[in-house]
């Protein structure tokens, strides 16, 4: 492309990074001080309006202190997802609807830059040879790279946004995610301590509904939480422990896995475990926690449906552990309580579509019954808990500590 086709930005970062490298480390507001001098200096083409030279300098800016063409989304709370196939085809979630992005960024080289400077901030590895990562950003959101050669496009960059403040269950029932008396069933078996399990497809909001599940469980009590890229926001709990898996990488760290976070948690004494997502054969140790005096953990797990979720769990079992099928479903029936199920509708709200309880055995299957269930677009109550012990129980000690 020759001189008098570039556009402004093109000409005046390349300037930019030259001085830059000329003259060595600068602050923020050195290097803005650099741009605006560039910016009023420019002598090129039409002359520009005080708008054009306002994003041009935030432009500028953003290509060598931020995450270029990317940083505008990332600054924008409304945005939910950020999905980059390619330097000119980003698309982006907004409430619950996805676009694609008018900007793109310079050239290929420019996003694998943006990529690398992700990774390295992160500390990941992630090259030719280790092409997928996951990593987290400072501000909590999780992000998925993909590079080629197993990208055959490109390289392919995902970022899932998370709010800023912890969705509590009060703006779940604001957003009409479940009725109220749906949320008090599951405060009181939160508190309970039944254990429960929060499934759904890809983007329901499972990590969010857990997040507001925490809410219900008591400050006394010690947490810990286990998952492949730290997302959880759990809130008002004094005593958590946070821990967060790790790949292997070329320097020869070693791995660490769920399933080993799950084994060194058992020691130490946590009263709940909470595990982001159970994925793999992570979900026999979490079956084996569940039976063995740590009720009232919560998981998530993807699935199609509530009655799905038993024979997911069963498939990732049989993943990790030689065991015979009534074994394991004898496991999960003993040790599973209840079942959230999550969808997004068509709008792309995500809502609560079933609450069921985990019966037990029946005929050598797992018996799964609905509590609550949406009919016509509502979320209507349409049984009872079967396995009662842990709630009235709850409910005594709750009725005696009002008394005192």
């Amino acid at each position: 492309m020759r001189k008098n086709q570039e556009k402004p930005f093109e000409i005046l970062r390349r300037e930019l990074l030259t001085r830059l490298d000329m003259y060595g480390q600068m602050s923020d507001e050195e290097i803005l001080e650099l741009i605006d001098d560039l910016v009023l200096g420019w002598s090129g083409g039409s002359p520009l309006s005080l708008l054009q030279k306002e994003s041009l300098r935030k432009d500028l800016y953003y290509s060598v202190r931020k995450l270029d063409v990317l940083q505008d989304l990332i600054d924008d709370p409304e945005v939910t997802e950020i999905m980059v196939n390619g330097r000119d085809r980003i698309y982006v979630e907004k409430g619950g609807v996805i676009s694609r992005y008018g900007k793109s960024f310079l050239n290929e080289e420019r996003l694998s830059d943006i990529i690398l400077q992700i990774a390295g901030r992160c500390n990941k590895v992630v090259n030719e040879q280790s092409p997928i990562a996951d990593a987290r950003l400072a501000n909590g959101d999780r992000v998925n790279i993909v590079l080629p050669p197993v990208a055959v496009d490109g390289p392919v960059l995902t970022i899932r946004r998370f709010p800023k403040e912890a969705i509590t269950m009060n703006l779940l029932l604001a957003y009409d995610s479940l009725t109220k008396e749906a949320a008090s069933f599951l405060e009181t078996a939160v508190k309970a301590r039944y254990s429960i399990l929060i499934s759904g497809g890809t983007s329901t909001g499972k990590t969010t509904f857990l997040n507001a599940l925490s809410f219900f469980i008591p400050e006394s009590e010690r947490v810990v939480t286990i998952e492949d890229t730290a997302e959880l926001q759990l809130q008002d709990l004094p005593n958590l422990v946070r821990l967060e898996a790790r790949n292997a990488n070329y320097e020869e760290t070693k791995e660490i896995t769920i399933r080993d976070l799950i084994r060194t948690s058992l020691r130490m004494r946590p009263s709940r475990i909470i595990i982001g997502e159970v994925r793999g054969g992570e979900a026999a140790d979490f079956l084996t926690c569940l039976n063995t005096g740590h009720a009232g953990s919560l998981g998530s797990v993807h699935a199609n449906s509530a009655a799905d979720v038993s024979s997911r769990l069963e498939m990732m079992v049989r993943m990790a552990a030689d065991l015979p099928i009534p074994v394991i479903r004898a496991q999960i029936a003993s040790g599973v309580d209840i079942i959230v199920h999550l969808y997004r509708d068509e709008a792309g709200k995500r809502k609560v579509e079933e609450i069921a309880e985990v019966e037990g055995l029946a005929d050598g299957e797992v018996s799964v019954r609905s509590i609550f269930r949406r009919k016509n677009r509502v979320l209507v109550r349409c049984g009872d808990l079967s396995r009662r012990e842990k709630w009235d129980a709850y409910l005594t000690f709750a009725g005696e500590q009002e008394k005192s």
